[in-house]
């Protein structure tokens, strides 16, 4: 606790006079999203100003709500030289008219731009990565050069350090609030409760990163083994129809039900009895984060990042990726031995408070920005 409250101090010593522009591409990932509005929320009691920018997505009211101002951009991606153009005029005003002296970036093109503006000369210059990627070695050297480099997990630094040969980075990882378990029921879930149903979930987007008809695949199997199983799938994304389609098409609408887009994830969570993350790739997941916060434990597949949060049969179960058998597997596992399911929630929600609270990111990310600024005034001395 003294160590936090040092930090606090420190934070509003040095916070002070600083203006902080969180620059990103869109907001279709809604891990980034959830990410900066954490970083906000940290650095508003502190900062002199904070400023949000990306091309679309970002719940504006949010901001609006907070008093934080946004500014909407072309896209970082585009080619297009008149684009380039426009986000480089846009850019330089945002940022001398709000007088910006931290930049955060959470997209590679952000990082990009702030490096041909030569901005990361003369403000702070942090990026966030959340995820593993392998393509456009030279771009991506070049524009985390100057850079105050933070990954989201152990996976995404290697991924950097290995393919890109980027090093001096901090992993920080992500976290999610706690739930303050105040249940506000849903009513499709109270009523397959109420019929005995045993309710597994999966959140995502509904595009091929997720996985999601390797978990339709898995479902047939757990049915042959546990008829009391119900499906939910939550979330919505360009693969929406054709995941309908297959359900329906294999026979399974009575036992899979889609949920749409939904913004409150813990609560589902705590209403189901264990979560699935079928991911084909991952920087580091939120989904099992926020089944940890609730004290529920996951499947989930052995991928990038998420081998960073499940340790196999302690708070979860792992499953190799595009594989439907050995996912249903470890699903008809935990459906079938509800003490071990038990103690591995237990796992699960002491292993949340421990590594992936707020109240940890939160102190990380603010000893990190210290650290920046205080090196950036040392470099300009």
């Amino acid at each position: 606790m003294e160590i936090i409250e040092e930090v606090n101090r420190k934070a509003s010593k040095v916070l002070t006079k600083q203006n902080i522009l969180f620059f990103s591409r869109s907001t279709q990932h809604a891990g980034t999203e959830n990410v900066i509005l954490q970083l906000i929320k940290i650095l508003k009691p502190y900062a002199g100003n904070i400023i949000v920018c990306c091309s679309d997505g970002f719940r504006t009211d949010i901001l609006k709500e907070i008093k934080v101002k946004f500014y909407k951009i072309p896209d970082i991606e585009s080619k297009s030289p008149l684009v380039m153009f426009k986000v480089i005029k846009i850019l330089s005003r945002i940022i001398k008219d709000e007088k910006i002296t931290i930049i955060h970036t959470h997209h590679r093109m952000a990082a990009f731009y702030t490096r041909i503006t030569g901005f990361d000369k003369k403000c702070c210059f942090i990026n966030t990565s959340h995820n593993t990627f392998y393509n456009r070695k030279l771009l991506t050297r070049y524009s985390y050069r100057n850079c105050n480099l933070v990954s989201c997990g152990e996976m995404v630094k290697k991924n950097l350090e290995d393919i890109f040969k980027i090093h001096n980075i901090t992993v920080i990882h992500n976290a999610v609030m706690p739930f303050n378990n105040s249940i506000t029921k849903d009513k499709l879930l109270s009523g397959l409760k109420k019929n005995g149903y045993i309710l597994i979930g999966n959140i995502g987007r509904l595009s091929e990163q997720k996985g999601f008809e390797y978990f339709i695949e898995a479902v047939p199997f757990v049915l042959d083994r546990c008829k009391e199983a119900r499906f939910l799938i939550i979330g919505c994304g360009e693969n929406e129809n054709k995941l309908k389609k297959l359900v329906a098409d294999k026979g399974l609408s009575g036992y899979i039900h889609f949920m749409g887009y939904r913004s409150d994830i813990q609560n589902l969570m705590k209403q189901m009895d264990f979560i699935v993350l079928s991911s084909l790739w991952e920087g580091l997941p939120l989904t099992p984060i926020e089944a940890f916060s609730v004290g529920k434990t996951v499947v989930a597949t052995s991928v990038d990042g998420t081998v960073e949060i499940v340790e196999d049969g302690k708070n979860g179960f792992l499953a190799e990726p595009r594989n439907p058998g050995q996912l249903a597997k470890k699903i008809i596992y935990l459906i079938t031995h509800k003490e071990k399911r038990i103690k591995m929630e237990e796992a699960a929600l002491k292993c949340y408070n421990e590594e992936f609270s707020f109240r940890v990111f939160s102190n990380r990310y603010l000893k990190f920005y210290i650290n920046a600024i205080q090196k950036q005034e040392k470099d300009n001395i």
